[in-house]
């Protein structure tokens, strides 16, 4: 599927077509109000993505128009498959009747457009208006994904995926994990010692079998976010003992005490409680996910081929001074 039948045509100007086709005896006599004026100019950011994507293509070598151009504006083709588009979007409206004055007016809305595309064009809009560069950039990133998408994956695309990528898919087992603290903040004032002694001291009495408990109230510190006593994901662990901690826990077997850890300000002693082994779901059970995350990851690939395209075909100079004086 190619961008060009991708991109519906801006809805302003039939918006606009269908407003003048209103009665209104007052609207001949007065000038047009800001709204109007503010949903023209809405229009030519519209119909910016529009010429960028080759809805309004070049103007073609011809002494006539083609039985499928509706107009020539400038340099650019306004395609009659557009303007039909947004006829049909009119007349679905169906508070005006489609006359033939109404498609004038629809056509003519659609020059509009395209004028005050040209416009801005020339006058540097789509380099400085950030509004106007994030409706290109994004109108085109989804332009190119769509690409990607165009033939959807077979079913044994989508198992092959499923298989070359089972740890992306693999949900994590979780754990159960149990820390003692002992802070560094008060070493050399404690009297039951150090960290790092009181930590020693610790370890030596769990492994002789003394009660946790016992040994947290004799020689540890309070600790001011404990993980709960409960099965977590890894990904929960880390946010309450951090990284380090995490991967020694991993390294465990259950049950067993770690040698003193220094980590957050202190020492700790952790181990595995308790832990359940990571599930490996079936394909059928997640065949959807499957096929979703290939559509990701083919869209990913193709912005990836077109923008090292671009750069490949595109001078671009860096300055290496802006690293040096922010110091990054």
């Amino acid at each position: 599927m190619s961008a060009e039948s991708s991109r519906a045509p801006s809805p302003d100007a039939a918006a606009e077509a269908a407003a003048d086709a209103t009665p209104s005896s007052a609207a001949d006599e007065t000038p047009p109000s800001r709204t109007a004026v503010g949903l023209l100019v809405a229009g030519a950011a519209i119909g910016l993505a529009l010429a960028a994507f080759g809805l309004l293509e070049d103007r073609r070598e011809a002494s006539g128009l083609g039985p499928d151009v509706a107009a020539v504006v400038g340099e650019r083709v306004i395609r009659r498959v557009d303007y039909e588009r947004v006829l049909a979007w009119v007349e679905s409206d169906g508070r005006t009747p489609v006359d033939e004055a109404l498609r004038r007016r629809v056509l003519d809305r659609m020059i509009d457009e395209e004028l005050l595309v040209q416009r801005a064009l020339d006058l540097g809009l789509a380099a400085v208006d950030r509004r106007v560069r994030g409706e290109l950039t994004s109108g085109l990133i989804d332009s190119i994904v769509s690409e990607a998408d165009g033939d959807p994956a077979s079913p044994s695309e989508v198992a092959r995926h499923y298989e070359e990528n089972i740890d992306f898919f693999t949900r994590p087992g979780r754990l159960h994990p149990q820390t003692l603290f002992f802070s560094t903040r008060n070493d050399g004032e404690d009297p039951r010692g150090t960290a790092a002694e009181r930590a020693a001291r610790a370890r030596a009495a769990l492994l002789a079998g003394e009660p946790v408990e016992r040994v947290q109230a004799e020689w540890a510190d309070r600790q001011v976010s404990s993980p709960p006593a409960a099965l977590l994901p890894p990904s929960k662990v880390r946010d309450y003992l951090g990284p380090r901690l995490l991967e020694v826990l991993m390294a465990l077997e259950t049950g067993v005490w770690s040698e003193p850890v220094e980590s957050g300000g202190g020492i700790h002693l952790v181990r595995p409680v308790d832990r359940e082994p990571a599930i490996v779901p079936s394909f059928e059970e997640i065949e959807g996910l499957v096929a979703q995350d290939l559509r990701r990851r083919r869209g990913d690939e193709a912005l990836r081929r077109y923008l090292d395209a671009l750069r490949a075909e595109t001078p671009v100079a860096v300055s290496e001074a802006i690293f040096e004086a922010t110091g990054r």
